[in-house]
Order: structure tokens, then sequence, then C-alpha cells
């Protein structure tokens, strides 16, 4: 690619807003407004300018073309049991979105329930929620379009395939849960955005509604709701016996929530039975009034706990799994135990116990990698979990709970050999002496060297833990000879409460040190060297690259910040962003002020600094990070960049933050990422 600094012409405005005593320079503020000509144009000349320089890429092609054949494997969903039936997500292949599915046993035909290729030309209408009634009859569903958060609700019988006249709109962040008896459901909403502020406005005051099966979505009930908390989200979840109604109540992303229920068989009033968000509380299940939950009070590494809702106060709670050395990364409550999924430096590790707590057994798992799933009733006798590692895809496992066999139910048939390619995992020191372990990802007969591509991917954030996780991508990128490293950064999930704590608000520097330390580590043991060396993440991931390439320019050839988190100082402004200030803390805070512009990615391009080549992605229809911090952040560092590489802004169209995203479309731009870092690296 021939570098260029001939980039569409970006009106800076004479804009200075003092904060904390700061005069802080926004220039590309009016990027912010979404649909105004001269943004809309300013899009298009990006686009266009950056179409025309990868286009010209000459592996490009050949990416794309061997993408399109490994991304052509079978991926099986989780099955689910409801009532008698068994329900299933399935893609044959290079569908642009998978196919729900249903049957009545294991060995029947599966009848096709609901396909969303069918319900828009381009396979960007996707299914980003679902909720079957407990005996099976019914599914409510909600779908997506363009990548956006939005959802719309409808209600099919499973039986006929046809949609009931439900139709539930402006739900975001919910899912659905149904009554015992399939009288209605549960489910929560935003008030209607005002005109043009669909993809704009802050998300404030959701609340819980019951939607009875047949009404229109304006006589639907509003069960609870809280004006004088505006920040409070609910998730209203029927306990399996169908009596109670668990109110899980979040604040933005904090990993603390409070916990009340409704007695549904009495009509009783809302108990608030957690309070204050001193913790984190996750209902796991229940018999009759005792409630198993899972909370991280006084467990930085979890634990789980009983509580009787009719002597619930806390000298009368009984402690089932002790916190351990390991993080709990999820419980379920089936076939009468209590399936625990631990973290044991980033990968997965299966423990299962009696409801007293009593150690049953240690699931044996096919190896190294990552499983989720083990959904079901607690009278159920089987479940399911798929388990995935860096070069192997999901394998879908049918687990006899009470006899403990472990069977293979769905192994896709792949274009390649797992066992061509090799995984290490090496530990570290930060800048601080913090030990912090990283994957390494490689085909066998490729050698590691400074002239070998490496690709070093990151997140921190959010109690995210990057565990093994296969992508079709990174398989393309190996296949090519190009190397994977994957650090697992403070600000995780990895290692439990303290790992996260250790990462975010004061301390979020930690988490662009981390990263940091995991380049200098590669280069110094000899698996890179600067001009091999590329870094991306994506949306809290794409802040990691955005803080890193403005911090080390000299340290990499390339960038590909993904969605990205870039404006610190305005990111509580639009959507959701107000609820990441748990993580990244509050610029109207000072002292956090004062944190977030030091690092904050748009403030921090430097006009006169010499940039590695970098190509920024976003959709413009994310309404989860607004598409204006990668316009704003594109405008800066093209203004500020002094040497020859380029500065490019890929905008996808009629997408959004990234799930439900087409296959088509993943193709393609997993074309161009590579074929742009490829031909810097080589």
């Amino acid at each position: 690619m021939q570098s260029t600094r001939t980039y569409p012409i970006t009106r800076r405005e004479d804009l200075v807003e003092p904060l904390h005593g700061v005069d802080v320079v926004d220039p590309y503020r009016w990027m912010e407004e979404p649909d105004t000509p001269e943004l809309r144009q300013w899009i298009e000349d990006q686009n266009r300018l950056t179409f025309s320089l990868l286009e010209q890429l000459p592996r490009r092609r050949e990416i794309r073309d061997r993408m399109t054949e490994l991304w052509n494997y079978e991926k099986h969903g989780i099955p689910f049991k409801r009532g008698s039936r068994y329900f299933f997500t399935y893609n044959e292949g290079l569908k642009n979105q998978a196919v729900l599915y249903w049957m009545d046993s294991l060995d029947a035909e599966p009848k096709e329930l609901l396909d969303p290729n069918t319900l828009s030309e381009d396979g960007t209408v996707a299914l980003m929620g679902s909720a079957v009634s407990k005996d099976g009859r019914y599914l409510a569903y909600g779908l997506s379009a363009s990548g956006s958060d939005w959802m719309e609700w409808r209600v099919r019988s499973v039986e006929t395939g046809e949609d009931l006249t439900d139709h539930l709109q402006w739900i975001k962040f919910s899912g659905a849960s149904w009554t015992k008896g399939n009288a209605g459901f549960f489910y929560s909403r935003y008030d209607e955005p005002e005109d043009g502020e669909t993809y704009k406005s802050a998300n404030y005051n959701q609340k819980l509604y019951y939607h009875s099966l047949g009404s229109p979505q304006s006589e639907d009930e509003v069960v609870y709701a809280r004006p004088d908390h505006k920040e409070w989200g609910f998730n209203g979840r029927v306990s399996e016996d169908g009596q109670y109604l668990i109110i899980s109540i979040w604040k933005g992303t904090h990993r603390l929530s409070n916990l009340f229920y409704q007695d549904l068989a009495e009509g009783g009033p809302v108990v608030e039975l957690l309070t204050d968000f001193e913790a984190d509380y996750t209902f796991i299940g229940n018999d009759g009034p005792l409630f198993y939950i899972y909370t991280d009070l006084d467990a930085p590494n979890g634990r789980v706990i009983a509580i009787d809702v009719r002597h619930p106060e806390r000298e009368n709670w009984s402690e089932i799994i002790a916190e351990g050395s390991d993080a709990i990364d999820d419980v379920s409550y089936v076939g009468g135990k209590l399936i625990v999924v631990y973290l044991h430096h980033a990968q997965s590790l299966v423990h299962i116990y009696a409801t007293d707590g009593q150690f049953v057994r240690t699931l044996d798992l096919p190896g190294i990698g990552t499983v989720g799933g083990f959904g079901g009733r607690s009278d159920d006798s089987e479940t399911f979990f798929a388990f995935t590692s860096f070069t192997s895809p999901g394998t879908i496992y049918r687990y006899d709970v009470a006899s403990d066999e472990l069977t293979l139910f769905r192994k896709p048939a792949l274009p390649f050999d797992p066992e061509d390619y090799v995984t290490e995992q090496i530990f570290y020191p930060s800048k601080d002496g913090t030990r912090v372990p990283m994957f390494i990802i490689r085909r066998k007969d490729v050698t590691p060297g400074p002239s070998v591509p490496l690709y070093q991917y990151g997140y921190g954030g959010f109690t995210v833990s990057l565990t093994p996780q296969f992508r079709a991508s990174w398989l393309v990128w190996m296949e090519m000879g190009g190397v994977i490293a994957q650090p697992n950064l403070r600000g995780g999930g990895e290692y439990g409460k303290a790992w996260h704590n250790a990462g975010k608000i004061l301390k979020k520097q930690n988490v662009f040190d981390d990263f940091i330390a995991a380049s200098e580590w590669l280069i110094a043991n000899g698996y890179a060297n600067r001009s091999s060396l590329a870094i991306g993440g994506g949306s809290n991931g794409g802040l990691l690259v955005g803080a890193c390439l403005t911090q080390r320019p000299d340290l990499y050839a390339a960038a590909v910040p993904a969605v990205g988190v870039l404006d610190m100082l305005r990111f509580h402004k639009f959507t959701i962003g107000w609820a990441w200030t748990s993580d990244y803390g509050s610029p109207d805070n000072e002292d956090e002020f004062h944190a977030l512009r030091a690092y904050s990615p748009y403030h921090n391009a430097l006009p006169g600094t010499i940039y590695p080549a970098t190509l920024i992605t976003t959709g413009d229809h994310d309404d989860r990070v607004y598409p204006a911090h990668s316009f704003k952040f594109a405008a800066a560092m093209q203004h500020a960049q002094a040497g020859d590489e380029p500065i490019l802004i890929r905008i996808e169209t009629k997408a959004g933050h990234g799930a439900g995203k087409p296959t088509a479309k993943v193709i393609e731009e997993t074309a161009d990422v590579w074929a742009f870092l490829w031909n810097k690296l080589t």
C-alpha cells in the first residue's frame, strides 16, 4: 500500500471547553451529530479513500477467499430443553445468521422455527434474544436491525411456526421470562427516544414490564421502576417453579447488584432482599423459599450462599461453596447439583457439588480451553455444554449429571487440522512487577522470530476474561505464517475481583502498562521487533489500542482500534456510555478527569508525532460505542500524523458494535484488516 498524506478535508472548530481548570480543545465536536450532510459526506469521502487503498493490497482477495473457506464449517448452538422439546441454533457454514430449530427428541429430525436470513436481503437483521416458554409451546424472540442494540420482540407458536399478534418495541439490554402457564412474560424497556435521538441519546430510566400474551404493548403493566434512580436497570426472571419473580438490579457496568423478589403465587409486594449495591449477587436457583446465590461479598473470587427468604437476616445465611484460589466464572443448578465453572490461569475448570456444598467430582474436559452452557432445570438428568480452544471451534457435549457420563453430541467437520497448531502460555512481568499470563498461538512449523508477523490482541476491562476461543480469522493469520499473542490484562476477570479492581478508574493505566509490557517481552524474547508487531482490540479493547499507540507510537508497526471508546472526556454523554464510569471513572470528578485526560486517545493525538499505520474501524449504526469516538479520533490522528504511514478509517454501513454482524460483512472486514496489517509487517 502506498502511504498517503492526502486526506479528505475535515473541518476544525475553534472549540475550547474549560473542565476542572483545564482548557480542553475539542475541534471535531461537530462530528457528534450523526446525520448532518457534512458528516455523511465526510464518511463517504473517508470510505472512498480507505477502500481505494485496501483494494490495491496484493493478498486481500487471497485472504478473503481463504477466510470464506475456513468459515464454511458447521456451527452448532448449545441445545436446551423446554417441556419435552429441544431447541438449538445451527449454521451450516456461510449463512449470514444462524437458524433456530427444535425437535421432539435428540434423535428426531430438526424442524425450522426461525430463520433470520429471510428477514433481510443483506443479512443485517439478527436474532438477538429468545425465550421459550417453560412448556416449549411459545417462542418470544427479539430482532435487531443493522447491528443496533435496540430490539423488537414478537411471539411465535412453536408447533405452527406462525407469529401471534404480539409486537414489543424499544427494548434494549433485556431478555424475556415466561410465567408458569404461558399467560405472559416479563421484560425491560426504555421510553421511546425523541425523533433523531434513537442512536445517540443516553439510555436512562429502564422499567420492568409484564406483557400479557395477545395484548397490545400499550397495555403492558409496569412491574417495577425507580425514577429516583435513573441509572438502575432491571432483569426479571421467573423461578423454575413459577412461584417467584426474581428482580436483578444493575447500575451500569458496576459488578455490584441488588436482588429483589416478588411472590407471584401470593401476589405480594416486591421484597428488597439484597440492597445497597454492596456486592455482586446472582440468583442461581431455588428449592422453594431457599435461594442459591452467587456473590463476591467478602470473597473476591466468588462463593455460593443460600438464603431462606423466610429468614433472610444475614446471620441466617449459609455458605454452600466457599471462596477458592480460582475465580468462579459461572454457576448453574442442574440435576440436583451445582455445576461451577472456575477460571484457572484463564482456562476453564469445572467442579460439581451437592447442594449442601459437598464436593462431588471434577468434570474431565477434552483439553485446555473454554466451556460454556450447563443450562437446564434442577430436576433434569442431562445438560449440554460447548468446549472450544484457539484451534478448535465449539464442540457440543451431553453430560449425564447422575451417572457422570460425558458423550460427544455434535462436532463440526473442519476444513483444517487443529493438530497443525500449538498454543503455549507464558507469564511476563508488567511495569510494576505484576505477573501477567499470555497465550501465544502459531502453526507448529512456524518458528517465531523478528521477521515473523505477530498480532497482539487485548481487552482488559469490565471483568471480561480472554479465555481460549476459536476465531476463524485468527486461523487465516496463522496459516499465512503469522503468530497471535493474547495477554490477560488487569481489568479483566481472569483472577477475580482483585484483578479487575487493579485495572479500573485511577488504576486504568495498569491495563495499558500490561499490554505495552507484553509487547516489550515479545520483542526482548525474540518473538517480534518493532517492524513486525501489530496490535488490535475492539470496544474497550479499541481504547486499549488507541491509548497504547498514542503512548508508545515507537513500539508498533501497525494498529487496528475497532469500535473503540476513544474520547474519554465525553463518553458518558451518549447511549449507554454513562454506565462505563464504573470502569473508567467520570470526567465530572476532578481526580478522575485528570486520569482520563492523561490517556484519552483523542486528546493525546499530538501533532508532529510519527504514528504507526492505523486502520480505525467502526459501524455507522453503533449505538453501544457511539461512532463519533472513531470519527473524531480518525480526524485527530490524520491531523497529527508527521510520518508517512496512513491513518485510515473504515466505516461499515448498516452495522453496529459487532453483535449479529452478517457473515459476509465479517469476512470482508477480516480480509481488509489482515491485508492491511500483512502489508505493513512484511
